[in-house]
């Protein structure tokens, strides 16, 4: 996995997270009803079977509202529905065709395995995270360099199989991943001076002034980016061990029969 600035891994996306439990309410603060009929086993048991049957008839009728599973990840579940969202809207930001093929959605599947990982960290360590007003500019800015107006987006979204809101989603979980790389792993990375300054007369300073014959090339206009870089592989490293790890006591099923 890598922590690109400008695309964050697959994210590590966010769909697929748990449903919400209905509250509790305690029996002293609930007003009690009157039955209105005996709770015997009889009638309890006829309207299992009433529930049994309604279900049996539904299914074979509307069996396309089934959403299979196509990843177990612990207590989550990453469904059929979320590997075809994920390829359509990565697709689209990329400006490449969507590929179902089996190798495609097996490695999507595996980016949304991270992303379901480090959803659970977000989750339990309460990591902050953005809100849509944070990638808002960012889809504006899209939306501009790619499509000559709304309409023309709103077209190319139809084609794609994808809403707006698909693409905000994922834009979401970019900035709340890298978000959380930052927090999690590039706050204890240390890029030494000399390190910074033997990049910039090896590698920037040389292309600079390639670029730029005659201008003057200072390193401190330089530093902050070559530690970026040099900082990169390293967290990079960082994520990849502790995603490692955290699979390591996973308990992870693959369903193969989707990836077909």
């Amino acid at each position: 996995m890598r922590s690109d600035p400008q695309r964050a891994p697959g994210p590590l996306s966010e769909r697929g997270t748990e449903p919400p439990t209905e509250p509790r309410t305690s029996e002293s603060g609930s007003r009690r009803r009157p039955p209105t009929e005996p709770r015997t086993s009889e009638s309890g048991s006829r309207r299992h079977l009433r529930v049994l049957l309604a279900f049996a008839l539904l299914f074979p009728l509307h069996g396309e509202i089934i959403d299979r599973i196509a990843v177990s990840v612990s207590n989550r579940v990453v469904t059929a529905s979320d590997l075809d969202r994920e390829i359509r809207v990565t697709a689209f930001l990329d400006g490449k065709p969507a590929d179902f093929s089996p190798a495609a959605k097996r490695a999507t599947a595996e980016r949304l395995v991270e992303q379901q990982l480090i959803r659970r960290e977000l989750e339990t360590n309460r990591y902050p995270m953005p809100s849509a007003a944070d990638v808002a500019p960012i889809l504006d800015k899209f939306e501009r360099d790619h499509f000559k107006d709304v309409a023309d987006f709103e077209r190319a979204l139809a084609a794609a199989g994808i809403t707006a809101q698909d693409v905000k989603d994922e834009l979401l979980w970019q900035r709340g991943l890298l978000l959380f790389i930052n927090a999690r792993f590039r706050l204890g990375v240390q890029v030494s001076d000399r390190q910074i300054e033997d990049y910039f007369e090896k590698v920037v300073k040389p292309a600079a002034q390639a670029a730029h014959p005659g201008a003057t090339v200072a390193l401190d206009d330089y530093r902050q980016s070559i530690e970026d870089t040099l900082a990169g592989p390293m967290v990079d490293h960082q994520l990849d061990e502790w995603l490692k790890e955290v699979r390591g006591r996973t308990d992870i099923v693959y369903h193969d029969e989707v990836f077909q």
